[in-house]
């Protein structure tokens, strides 16, 4: 894949300044009075050595205002500059970030599918930083700086432009060396940012698992992981300071030769009888003046790359296509029937099937139970109902309507979903359970906690309802989020319910109280339950068995046991796992 170059990237960046035009030509206007005052030290220099010479009281009265001017006009030129190419920088970033996080909400499973979330996260904090750097502090001294060498060159060229040409005559050796630091600073910028996201990923999945690592004495494992990871983005991060370290010493020997050449030539005979002694002292201090700006704006030039290869970056993810939602349709009063027409699904072209043709018709209000060993396919199926996944032949429907007719948003707010792994967010547990739902009756809350059996255990908290639980629910045991996950789908009243290992979690005595809860909550709700533990499916009104992608058996428990099938089979292992 061809890598964009510079101008077009911030071309695509300047997209994002344009909003914020005003502010921009506020700043502009500030560090051109900053270049202007700058500039204008030479001018007093000329002033001051020609006016020694022949002083009068004018002179003595003016050259003092003149200073006072000039450095007022600097001081609120940089303030101008300063603060509104900052207020643009961050607006930048703002909606350049927000843009990104919202556009990965909208992605499909597939790509979640494809990508560590340690990868993700640092797109959305690491690379948006290092963009910061290119909108702020890049352009603050490309502007700044910018502006006061063309400002010097302009005055070096009025006052002798044949010196000033000859000064010049190192500008192609100057632009070899920084257009080569640039294409190097941009690839290990490229490394260094993909070696962020390995750091990210790895330390994300070592503390997220602690609990793991430690049982299994893994802590020097992972820290052995770690260090390489780091050990890697180090390694990189020292390459661009080599290269940093290398071309700038470069540029500045190269300036200070030309300058000395000028020196050189300004002092011959010829030269100087057309210049005063002022202009001679202000043509070096003019040239002098330039070495400083042109350092600074050598030196931003790896802010700049890493700016570049991490707006880059962004720009590929907002490239990615977002799940696709050509529907049309609006559901309304949803009735329930679900029909799975010649159903395939793989993950991918080079993947091998997950299901293979499946056929089936689910009535409105029927509890469908799936059951089958890891991999048969009972979660993948019931994933095409909220459109996670669309199927690779066939088709889904609902109340004979196919799927990818209704709008994605609309669909999936008929649909209450609550799986095995349980998520929670770090926030009370009454905005947990009225997840999506600002201000939400606190009534209908507590109804819903009521019908999942969590209102006891949830009163017993320090501060009840108003309790914020920690990361993904930390501060509960494994069966209370479970029924707090059940109480967030009651809440959701939603036509259609899908139970993925929803009761895996519970202790005997939950089970059974959520059994009782799941028998009114599915009463007139087509519901669809994926169970390891049988026992829990007793009551469905059919039982599906899946193997390898296919429906291999189908009816109601009893059914299922005197055909002394799949089922039954099942079924007698875990009997002899209980009573064992």
């Amino acid at each position: 894949m061809t890598q964009p170059d510079s101008l077009t990237l911030y071309r695509r960046l300047l997209g994002y300044v344009k909003p914020h035009w005003r502010q921009f030509a506020v700043a502009v206007l500030g560090y051109a009075i900053y270049a202007a005052s700058s500039t204008a030290l030479a001018e007093m220099m000329k002033r001051l050595i020609d006016g020694i010479r022949d002083p009068d009281a004018a002179f003595r009265l003016y050259l003092p205002l003149f200073v006072i001017v000039m450095f007022a006009a600097r001081g609120l030129g940089t303030f101008l500059g300063t603060y509104f190419m900052s207020g643009v920088a961050r607006n930048v970033v703002h909606a350049l970030r927000c843009n990104v996080f919202n556009h990965m909400l909208h992605l499909p499973g597939s790509f979640f599918d494809a990508h560590s979330s340690g990868h993700l996260i640092s797109r959305v904090t690491y690379h948006v930083e290092q963009v910061t750097g290119a909108a702020s502090n890049a352009i603050t001294v490309i502007l700044r700086e910018g502006l006061f060498v063309i400002g010097l060159i302009l005055y070096l060229l009025w006052t002798n432009w044949m010196l000033t040409l000859l000064f010049l005559a190192v500008t192609p050796l100057i632009g070899g060396v920084v257009r080569y630091a640039s294409k190097r600073f941009r690839e290990i910028s490229r490394r260094i940012q993909n070696s962020m996201g390995d750091v990210t990923h790895v330390a994300s999945e070592a503390l997220t698992g602690y609990k793991v690592v430690r049982t299994h004495g893994a802590e020097d494992y992972e820290k052995r992981r770690f260090a390489a990871a780091s050990a890697y983005n180090r390694d990189q991060s020292m390459k661009e300071a080599l290269t940093k370290a290398v071309s700038t010493p470069v540029i500045q020997l190269s300036v200070a030769i030309s300058l000395a050449a000028l020196v050189w030539l300004a002092m011959a005979p010829e030269l100087m009888e057309d210049m005063t002694p002022g202009e001679f002292v202000a043509f070096i201090t003019a040239a002098s003046l330039m070495a400083k700006p042109i350092k600074s704006l050598t030196d931003v030039n790896s802010v700049i790359q890493k700016g570049l290869a991490a707006s880059d970056e962004l720009f590929r993810l907002l490239e990615e296509p977002a799940e696709i939602d050509a529907g049309y349709r609006d559901p309304q009063s949803v009735r329930g029937e679900v029909r799975f027409e010649g159903v395939r699904f793989a993950y991918g072209s080079d993947q091998p099937e997950v299901l293979k043709g499946i056929e089936l018709t689910v009535a409105p209000g029927e509890m469908i139970a799936i059951v089958g060993r890891s991999g048969s396919g009972k979660s993948t199926l019931v994933n095409l109902l909220p459109r996670f996944y669309r199927p690779t032949q066939g088709r889904v429907t609902l109340d004979g309507v196919p799927l990818d007719a209704y709008r994605l948003s609309p669909l999936r707010r008929q649909i209450a979903l609550v799986s095995q792994q349980v998520t929670l967010f770090n926030t009370t547990v009454a905005d947990n359970i009225a997840y999506g739902v600002p201000g939400a009756d606190r009534e209908a809350v507590a109804a819903a906690a009521r019908a999942a059996y969590a209102d006891d255990f949830i009163r017993r908290l320090p501060n009840g309802y108003d309790t914020v639980i920690g990361d993904n629910g930390v501060m509960l045991s494994g069966g209370q989020r479970q029924r707090l996950a059940i109480a967030r789908a009651i809440f959701k009243d939603a036509p259609l319910l899908v139970l993925d290992e929803a009761t895996s979690a519970l202790d005997t005595e939950s089970e059974r109280y959520i059994q009782q809860a799941l028998e009114t909550v599915c009463r007139g709700r087509t519901t669809f339950v994926i169970a390891h533990r049988l026992s829990t499916i007793e009551r469905a009104d059919r039982i599906l068995v899946m193997e390898q992608g296919e429906i291999v058996e189908s009816g109601t428990h009893g059914e299922l046991i005197e055909r002394d099938g799949a089922y039954a089979a099942l079924h007698r292992l875990q009997f002899q796992e209980v009573t064992a």
